[in-house]
């Protein structure tokens, strides 16, 4: 007896930014399997700019809870809700209980994921996850895209691809004609042990504003600090072609700029991703943590990490105190991938 036809399905998504692009890959698995499907997507509201990019998703829903709260009420409330969209499957990819709890209260007959916090009857299609076969994050998403006998073997995996929507011109600096554009990402939601030090940030663009390009730092207010020190540091004849825009967009202004970029250069964040996914010539610095389980998926993505012993940490803060995986890092192995010399 064959199984019965999978038309509608609701992905509870992560709830960072870089891993909400990854997860594109398994939308468009589902869709190369199965091209009528519908996949909604149900997460923090702040992802929206991004699934609104995804072609494959047919809706955002937001999830009314914030990250790390429990909200059993409003859970079961929003479940009861879903139950009226007869969804076929939920896949879920976060690896909290409590995540696989709204698919159970909406009655879903299928709900996929990793067996995570040990989530047996919220989860009725549950796998057990052989990191050692699947070891990259976007392999353990696309995985669920497939019956559990294949969830052993690495699957082949679409990249993320989003295309981006036109710039307001007030939020996009103009460009003097035959301008080259150059964008920062410097800051790291994980910690600050992801993040090269600015001071190699401006000398990349001081390098760069010396050629005639144009310079510009994105990232969140959290970022308004390290950004302040690059800008510090650049040389004063150049300060109109240097915009800081860190802490001055919205996420889809951020996603849409980067779009623009001749060269994007960032920490390993949600905004290298994003570049990634946008297909843009992309340096990514990695110190802490590891290219093998998180990468970004571009064909030119050029990833700048060194081999020190006590990395990658995978902590928020340097554990030793000397940060060398990132302050070994010289700005002359970005200005290599970028064909410069200072």
């Amino acid at each position: 007896m064959s199984e019965p036809r999978i038309n509608k399905i609701l992905i509870i998504g992560p709830s960072w930014v870089g891993d909400m692009v990854m997860a594109q890959s398994l939308f468009k698995a589902l869709k190369s399997d199965n091209p009528a499907v519908q996949i909604d997507v149900l997460a923090m509201d702040w992802t929206r700019p991004l699934l609104q990019r995804m072609p494959e998703v047919s809706e955002a829903i937001s999830m009314p809870v914030s990250h790390g709260i429990f909200g059993w009420s409003m859970r079961r409330k929003l479940g009861k809700q879903l139950a009226q969209h007869h969804y076929d499957q939920a896949i879920v990819l976060p690896n909290s209980w409590k995540s696989a709890l709204i698919p159970w209260f909406a009655g879903i007959p299928v709900r996929t994921g990793w067996r995570g916090e040990m989530r047996y009857g919220l989860l009725n299609d549950i796998r057990k996850l052989d990191k050692q076969a699947l070891p990259m994050m976007v392999q353990r998403f696309v995985s669920l895209a497939y019956p559990a006998s294949q969830s052993h073997a690495a699957p082949s995996y679409q990249a993320p691809l989003m295309d981006p929507f036109p710039v307001s011109d007030n939020i996009n600096p103009p460009l003097k004609p035959g301008q080259k554009r150059l964008i920062l990402c410097p800051g790291a939601e994980f910690g600050p042990a992801k993040q090269w030090p600015p001071e190699y940030y401006a000398e990349v663009a001081n390098t760069l504003l010396n050629r005639g390009w144009q310079v510009i730092v994105l990232g969140s207010k959290a970022d308004q600090k390290t950004a302040a020190k690059i800008e510090t540091a650049v040389q004063p004849h150049h300060q109109s072609q240097f915009v800081d825009l860190s802490g001055k967009t919205k996420l889809e202004q951020a996603i849409d700029l980067l779009g623009t970029a001749d060269w994007v250069i960032s920490n390993d964040s949600g905004l290298m991703h994003i570049a990634a996914a946008m297909q843009r010539p992309l340096v990514a610095i990695y110190g802490p943590t590891s290219t093998a389980f998180t990468p970004p998926l571009a064909d030119n993505a050029h990833i700048v990490q060194i081999d020190i012993e006590c990395s990658p940490c995978f902590e928020r803060e340097c554990p030793l105190g000397h940060h060398r995986c990132m302050r070994d890092l010289n700005k002359d192995r970005v200005l290599q991938v970028l064909h410069f010399e200072n």
